[in-house]
């Protein structure tokens, strides 16, 4: 397939370049449905009139639907958008980016998704998907699997396939709770997991965001130092990279705190803890929940970032742990590729 691909670049290369282009189109109608095509066309960065031709397109083929509402994508677009996945990670060469970010890494094994999560919202749900589809490989009988809280947790717990069969698996949140929505919060999300894995879970109500007084306190609870043993025992961990700046503000955190931050150059934030570009401990918070020590010994931890804006905080990340496995996509892979 590789090699008539490549073949058919150098005899036809406007065949790809369109099929890339209308693929994108149709991938961003169906993230962002409904949507009118002034909106998509400030979206894509394409002229108006490019885009009125497009639609028009394939509204003839019935793969959109277009009424006063804006345009949705039909079931048949659906159906040629997930078939032509295989086909345009094969034009973009996806497969021999995976192999060449392992390589730069150095860790067990890298998923990339097409397109940059920082400019184009459909590749969000195809990193969820991705990231949904290696949960329901890896799970095994009598597992504990821990997650992080999040919007791309929240989706890949929405993503994951309803099991029948009861495996005596147990999720758990790996944090505390962080913000306000309930939806993204690390309990909601473990219960939804399990949920779908016809599993058990524990919730952990406690806020990732507490004093050190009221944390030692909490702590000698026995219901929270149970839940805190029992995710010291987790085995597959599923969590999100986040930017140190950016969880740094989530966080609230003091601006003392924040200039130190700065000042030390922290890149990444994982698990109440923030990392230089080299993967160093620049700060740490004392919060409840899986530990860096316990990260470095869990036997299957998946990160899960996207975009430009996170390849520094991925490759500090994948500093930590080289048998981790990455889901990401193509903008942060190639940001990796050529700066680091």
């Amino acid at each position: 397939m590789k090699d008539i691909i490549e073949i058919q670049k150098i005899i036809v290369p406007e065949t790809f370049t369109l099929l890339e282009k209308r693929y994108e189109i149709l991938r961003n109608i169906s993230a962002l449905q409904p949507i009118g095509r002034r909106a998509l066309s400030n979206r894509l960065h394409i002229g108006e009139r490019i885009v009125r031709g497009e639609v028009e397109f394939f509204n003839k083929q019935g793969l959109i639907h277009v009424d006063a509402s804006g345009m949705t994508v039909s079931n048949d677009g659906e159906t040629v958008i997930e078939g032509l996945k295989e086909f345009i990670y094969d034009i973009r060469g996806i497969k021999d980016l995976e192999k060449e970010l392992k390589r730069k890494l150095n860790i067990k094994e890298v998923i990339i998704v097409p397109g940059n999560l920082d400019i184009e919202d459909y590749v969000f749900n195809d990193i969820s998907k991705a990231t949904s589809k290696l949960i329901n490989q890896l799970v095994n009988e009598n597992d504990i699997i821990g997650v992080t809280g999040g919007n791309t947790m929240a989706a890949v717990a929405e993503g994951v396939k309803q099991q029948s069969k009861d495996k005596n698996i147990t999720v758990v949140p790996a944090r505390g709770g962080l913000g306000r929505r309930v939806e993204s919060q690390a309990n909601t999300i473990a219960a939804k997991l399990a949920n779908k894995l016809k599993g058990n879970y524990q919730m952990l109500h406690v806020s990732d965001t507490l004093s050190k007084e009221i944390l030692k306190s909490i702590m000698e609870d026995p219901e929270i130092s149970k839940i805190t043993e029992l995710i010291k025992q987790v085995n597959l961990l599923i969590f999100g990279i986040g930017r140190a700046d950016k969880m740094a503000k989530r966080r609230e955190l003091p601006e003392d705190i924040v200039q130190k931050l700065t000042e030390s150059r922290a890149v990444a934030e994982a698990f109440g803890f923030y990392f230089n570009i080299d993967g160093e401990i620049v700060y740490e918070m004392k919060t409840i929940g899986i530990q860096f020590s316990d990260f470095i010994n869990i036997p299957n931890a998946i990160g899960v970032a996207g975009g430009t804006g996170k390849a520094e905080a991925i490759y500090a990340i994948t500093k930590l742990k080289k048998d981790m496995i990455l889901v990401t996509d193509e903008g942060a892979t190639r940001e990796i590729l050529e700066n680091f």
